[in-house]
């Protein structure tokens, strides 16, 4: 029963946090205000979670990494796919080396591969904090696709250092060849066993449907099974289960464009991955501000551990090491897009990016879930029974960093965000056009074809015809307006634009009517059911 309760107890939380956050009259990030939440269940509601960080892992991480390598656009992540890859390989190795160094200079007690451990749970981003702090501010797509894409991977490179530094500590020995083949091996096959489940389930998937018929539970509890059997296989085979779930989600897509679901299976299915990815992210959060007390109350003996008698030594840790962290992103950043994105032709190939640009994608530089479940994972002990150098000193420093993360870019990213621009990214808007008109297009063949085949012999074939005509002129009118060019292409928007306000209007008052006549008990439940979805079926047709 307790386990039950602290579930619904969270649960709880994470609902009250959307509400607290839009009520406060300061605008907070709904990230920042679960964690109080978390913290006040901590202090006050008496309910203690011991958190394991391997359970940790496994429950949150696959799917939340698995829908973000479904959904991130894959088109904008491989076109920049050079800039991502710097940042979320070569960005934590200089995050490591850097910040590890440091924290070892200030912190002589402090081991240098427990400081390079410490280093290398910090060095992992979260996409998930940066996404709800821009959520009120406008932030390039450009940019969100950069730190989305540079997050799915760097989880897996800040964790694998993390297994080298602690076995490093463990048995006093270190091979960089024994590490580089062991990275490969964790990388690659985690990589070839997300690839390899997905595209083995798709495959069986629609084979048994073909066969048998579609059934939308079953299908919505298939892709909820995906990225935990990728995250189980590659964790068994001793790979990174965590690039397995990232490329089982980016494989999703393109292995979905051949074998696809029915379109009711699809619409239930996203409806139920929008609620894991809401719940999810908010029980990291709660489950963050819950550990706090339990933290702060360990400070007094991570005090006497690095031979200082005030707490004010650890605040001063802490603001050092985030400023260290974000001072090493804000160095390599620059670096990486002035060769990456601001790389051009001509006599003078490399320009400057904005430093507003720069501080910018440093300020996004968030920690959070990952930091948290790497740093618990550290062992209690040495092999000969001593406790383990610095431990609670490394929890400390890195819930100091997410706090301290989360604060500032709660402030200053927002700042930096407004009248932001990266390089202009090529228009999409004919691309849509050629693709609608090309599917209108078959549209218009399809329902000639059906008309013709169904009306005739029949003694009613005008009114096949008639119907045929009406569904007909409807795609010949969006092939006139997708056709045209300048002026007049955006004159036939701007009217479809209205056309949509308007017939947005139209269905809610359809609904309002609705509800009107159930109200007054003129119609049945199960009417008013089937047609308000209908009306609200077509409304987020017409919003999307």
């Amino acid at each position: 029963m307790e386990v039950v309760s602290i579930v619904l107890v969270l649960l709880l939380a994470v609902v009250l946090s959307s509400f607290v956050s839009r009520a406060l009259p300061v605008s907070l990030p709904t990230p920042l205000v679960q964690i109080g939440l978390g913290a006040v269940i901590g202090l006050i509601a008496g309910l203690r979670v011991e958190l394991e960080p391997e359970l940790f892992l496994l429950v949150f991480l696959p799917p939340l990494l698995f829908l973000d390598g479904w959904r991130i656009p894959k088109d904008e992540l491989f076109k920049d796919l050079p800039a991502v890859v710097e940042l979320a390989l070569g960005l934590v190795l200089f995050t490591i080396i850097g910040a590890g160094l440091l924290m070892h200079w200030l912190i002589p007690g402090l081991p240098l591969p427990v400081a390079f451990a410490l280093a290398a749970v910090v060095s992992p981003t979260d996409p998930v904090a940066v996404s709800a702090i821009a959520a009120r501010v406008p932030i390039p797509k450009r940019m969100m696709h950069i730190l989305e894409g540079e997050s799915l991977l760097n989880d897996a490179s800040g964790l694998v250092c993390l297994r080298f530094a602690v076995a490093a500590m463990m048995t006093g020995t270190f091979s960089i060849a024994e590490a580089t083949l062991t990275f490969a091996w964790l990388a690659l096959g985690g990589l070839v066993i997300g690839v390899g489940v997905t595209l083995v389930t798709i495959r069986a998937k629609a084979l048994i449907s073909a066969r048998f018929g579609e059934d939308a539970g079953s299908q919505v509890l298939i892709s909820l099974l995906i990225p935990f059997g990728s995250y189980l296989l590659a964790e068994h085979l001793h790979c990174s289960g965590i690039l397995a779930a990232v490329a089982a989600g980016i494989t999703m897509t393109f292995a979905e464009m051949s074998r696809q679901a029915l379109p009711a299976t699809r619409m239930r299915r996203n409806s139920v991955w929008d609620t894991i990815q809401f719940t999810a992210n908010g029980i990291i959060f709660v489950l963050l501000g819950e550990q706090l007390p339990a933290i702060f109350v360990g400070a007094r003996r991570t005090v006497e551990a690095v031979g200082h008698h005030s707490p004010w030594w650890l605040v001063l840790y802490v603001v050092g090491l985030t400023m260290t962290l974000a001072a090493l992103r804000f160095a390599w950043v620059w670096t990486s897009l002035r060769f990456t994105l601001f790389r051009r032709r001509g006599s003078s190939p490399f320009r400057n990016p904005p430093l507003k640009l720069v501080s910018a994608m440093s300020f996004a530089g968030v920690r959070g879930a990952i930091t948290l479940a790497g740093v618990l994972t550290l062992p209690l002990a040495l092999p000969d029974g001593s406790p383990f150098p610095g431990r609670d000193l490394a929890i400390f420093l890195a819930t100091g960093v997410i706090l301290l993360s989360l604060v500032l870019a709660s402030f200053g990213l927002p700042l930096l965000l407004k009248g932001l621009a990266l390089p202009p990214e090529p228009s999409r808007q004919a691309e849509e056009d050629a693709a609608r008109v090309a599917a209108a297009e078959a549209a218009i063949r399809e329902v000639e074809r059906v008309q013709h085949e169904r009306a005739e012999g029949r003694s009613d074939a005008d009114m096949f015809a008639t119907a045929g005509a009406r569904v007909m002129e409807f795609y010949r009118e969006r092939i006139e307006s997708r056709s045209q060019i300048g002026e007049a292409a955006r004159t036939f928007r701007e009217t479809d634009r209205i056309e949509q306000q308007l017939r947005v209007a139209a269905l809610k008052a359809e609904r309002e009517m609705i509800f009107d006549l159930l109200r007054a008990r003129t119609i049945g439940d199960a009417t008013a059911s089937r047609l308000v979805r209908e009306f609200d079926l077509l409304e987020a047709r017409l919003r999307a």
